[in-house]
């Protein structure tokens, strides 16, 4: 009777184990993503400054890799990533990068685009990958493999529900960080 009760023990656990919500079924889920329109909340925490600074605006993503973030309050910005480009319009001035060119921004960049696509390949080019939680409410840490880009960013925590990203949290290495809260528009 003993051994019986630990092998249904053992099954049991085995059988959780199988069950448990790995990083493959997480890239899985959010493939599933067609892309779509949000709203966006960004607070940063700057040690020099008494209370965070807090943004808000509009993001568009367009699977597998075009992503817009519209700023509207409190100033208006424009920052689209297409392909290997990134360009961003401000106070009527625009940048542009050529993300080849810069490999730490490529990198930063990459954490977001990839994660929302669920490309696993590309995120471990860079990152170290740990996922905590289950389906409906799951946290991904992705923590930089790179010495240049660790003198920049001590990590990255996106968290979200099914194939939804719902917030992003970056740790800079001197302690500063971003939090973004993500929440979706449905389509009409």
């Amino acid at each position: 009777m003993r051994r019986f009760v630990l092998a249904l023990l053992g099954l049991g656990l085995w059988t959780s184990a199988q069950a448990a919500y790995d990083i493959d079924q997480l890239m899985s889920d959010l493939a599933t993503q067609k892309g779509g329109r949000a709203r966006f909340v960004e607070k940063r925490h700057v040690a020099l400054l008494d209370k965070p600074v807090q943004a808000s605006g509009e993001m568009v993503f367009s699977p597998p890799d075009r992503l817009e973030k519209r700023t509207l309050l409190p100033k208006p910005e424009t920052m689209v990533l297409d392909k290997d480009t990134l360009s961003l319009e401000r106070d009527k001035r625009k940048f542009t990068i050529h993300l080849a060119n810069r490999p730490e921004a490529q990198a930063f960049v990459e954490s977001i685009r990839s994660t929302l696509a669920g490309n696993r390949k590309a995120l471990e080019q860079d990152y170290a990958l740990a996922l905590e939680g289950e389906s409906q409410r799951w946290v991904l840490t992705l923590v930089p493999r790179d010495e240049t880009i660790m003198a920049l960013l001590k990590r990255i925590t996106v968290s979200g529900s099914k194939n939804q990203v719902r917030h992003i949290e970056y740790l800079q290495a001197d302690g500063d960080r971003s939090e973004i809260s993500i929440d979706p528009i449905e389509a009409q």
